[in-house]
């Protein structure tokens, strides 16, 4: 992480917003416990596709690839709503500032 006297990369900043997401989301629930009685949206595909846009993003990163801030909006915009989604359909999610 970056020192308290300098901004992060995009590069740091990127890994700390997954980061967060894999703390706040849980990606690990087994099936059953993501397919409930009540379901506004998919929640086990919900989870599948923030499972990959991570490892996507943490691949691209170990690969050398530089984000831009618009891909740092993009993945925390994206994360939001998908946290948002569970949290309606009442997955144990965490909340986070």
């Amino acid at each position: 992480m970056a020192s308290n006297n300098r901004k992060p990369t995009t590069e740091e900043a990127m890994r700390d917003i997954i980061a967060r997401v894999r703390v706040a989301i849980p990606l690990d629930l087994p099936e059953i416990q993501l397919c409930g009685d009540e379901c506004r949206s998919c929640s086990l595909k919900l989870v599948e596709f923030m499972r990959a846009e991570l490892d996507n993003w943490e691949a691209r990163l170990d690969a050398g690839e530089k984000p831009g801030l618009a891909d740092l909006s993009r993945l925390e915009r994206t994360a939001r709503k998908v946290h948002a989604a569970l949290e309606k359909n009442g997955l144990p999610v965490i909340r986070q500032e």
